[in-house]
């Protein structure tokens, strides 16, 4: 997401990494080029013109400290007036005792809406809550199944109506049901609709009138661009909002949905959604996106994503067993299949600072299933001790997953040396460190399928010559 607007603030940066000190007229040419790129990001044109006065301000005001260069000064001003520009945002949903929290859906056709109410769902059942989800949306056909078919995928309810077009009484009779149930949160999924039509927009108006909704999000599709952010003032006129969720913002090249919508609205941006499973709904923070959009990394989401996945004893017990060097080919799977699930390695290294550029290559975080392949040819005893693994071994497990001998070879070696690498470390055995480092192993080629192995070489001596 972001990657364009990325690009543009790097070259104006750059542009100012070369000045002794911030002046006037450095600091309008960084603008002017600040505005360009804001405006082919499709931000409101008032915005861009009040972002870039309040940043101009700011910096002609700054007291720039000695220790700092003229482009660090600016970043640290930018980033200021980003945040303000998207914040303040509090993403937590207050919920009301006795329950359930009723929380209204809307949006226009085609959102992903129905989509986000399901991630909803399991962003709250992570939390320990348990939602009902109401098929409230009776005009799209198949709608009601496609919730029934995301509830059954999340294991939550779903309560359905299938033989009325009252959405009012469906949402009514959805509460109460969820009273029944015990559930404690209620997800109202309301039919798509044009902000122009009349009708729709009056029937969504009577439902939020009928249950008094504790929460109204309304989703908007990022891709949209400035349409979401109309659109969203059209429905915040109607309903009177308390957030937004902006969806296929990984989609989202230019960003002008996400730094306009708070700004024309004056309603804070919830969540975004940034991936079609349904884990990939994720809280908004204004600081952390300004991080993201100035190519500095998010290292808080990413952590947050390392806690989801690894388990602390788990890790003290990798741990223990890479100082051993007991490290088998079992547990290397476990942690591939971990930072598979935060989102692969292209997405993890746009969260790490000054890697957002390295986004753009193409990881193929496909490249996984090939050595889970090879691992999974292999016996129970030959990934727990990789060393017993020998050329007919290697035969045997080529044959098994499919792939050449040369490839299997390849990952061994970068597996055990890796191995000893790890114990080396873990250990402090500087002498044994020393001598590991005497050769080079690419073990990124290795991981990604390439699997060439750079080992020390043997020395080619001249012959000598005779007397």
């Amino acid at each position: 997401m972001f990657d364009a607007l990325t690009q543009k603030f790097s070259s104006v940066f750059r542009s100012l990494s070369g000045r002794g000190r911030i002046t006037e007229s450095n600091v309008a040419d960084a603008m002017r080029e600040v505005r360009k790129a804001l405006l082919e990001a499709d931000v409101n044109y008032h915005i861009v013109k009040q972002f870039c006065k309040d940043v101009q301000e700011a910096a002609l005001g700054a007291e720039v400290i000695k220790s700092l260069r003229p482009d660090q000064v600016m970043i640290k001003i930018v980033f200021d007036e980003l945040v303000k520009l998207m914040g303040p945002v509090d993403t937590r949903i207050y919920f009301v005792t006795p329950g359930p929290t009723v929380i209204l859906m809307a949006g226009l056709q085609g959102c992903g809406k129905t989509t986000t109410t399901g991630k909803l769902a399991k962003y709250l059942t992570a939390k320990g809550k348990k939602p009902l989800l109401v098929a409230d949306d009776l005009q799209r056909p198949a709608a009601i199944d496609q919730l029934c078919t995301l509830g059954e995928q999340l294991g939550v309810e779903v309560y359905t109506e299938r033989d009325t077009r009252d959405a009012v009484r469906v949402a009514r009779n959805g509460i109460q049901h969820a009273k029944t149930k015990g559930c404690d949160v209620v997800i109202l999924d309301t039919a798509g609709r044009l902000h122009i039509d009349p009708e729709m927009m009056g029937q969504i108006k009577d439902v939020a009138a009928a249950v008094n909704p504790h929460q109204i999000y309304l989703v908007c599709d990022a891709m949209t661009g400035q349409d979401a952010v109309n659109s969203a003032k059209a429905f915040n006129e109607a309903l009177e909002l308390d957030g937004v969720i902006l969806t296929k913002l990984d989609g989202d090249a230019r960003g002008g949905a996400a730094l306009s919508v708070k700004a024309v609205t004056g309603k804070p941006i919830k969540f975004i959604g940034v991936g079609e499973k349904m884990e990939k709904l994720e809280e908004f923070h204004p600081d952390r996106m300004a991080s993201r959009i100035l190519g500095m990394g998010d290292v808080v989401s990413l952590v947050e994503k390392a806690q989801e996945q690894f388990d602390a004893a788990e890790a003290q017990k990798m741990q223990t067993k890479m100082a051993k060097g007991t490290f088998g080919f079992d547990d290397f799977l476990k942690q591939m299949q971990a930072v598979r699930k935060m989102g692969g390695m292209s997405s993890l290294m746009k969260l790490m600072p000054g890697m957002g550029g390295l986004g753009q290559i193409d990881i193929d975080d496909g490249e996984i299933n090939k050595i889970e392949g090879i691992v999974h040819s292999m016996t129970k005893q030959e990934r727990q001790d990789p060393d017993i693994i020998d050329s007919s071994r290697r035969r045997r497990i080529a044959r098994g997953c499919g792939r050449d001998v040369q490839e299997v070879a390849g990952l061994i070696k970068t597996f055990k040396r890796s191995r000893d690498m790890m114990k080396a470390l873990s250990g402090g055995g500087i002498g044994a460190l020393k001598s590991l480092m005497s050769g080079k192993v690419d073990i990124f080629s290795a991981m990604s399928g390439g699997v060439k192995i750079k080992g020390p070489q043997p020395r080619h001596r001249s012959p000598r010559k005779r007397r």
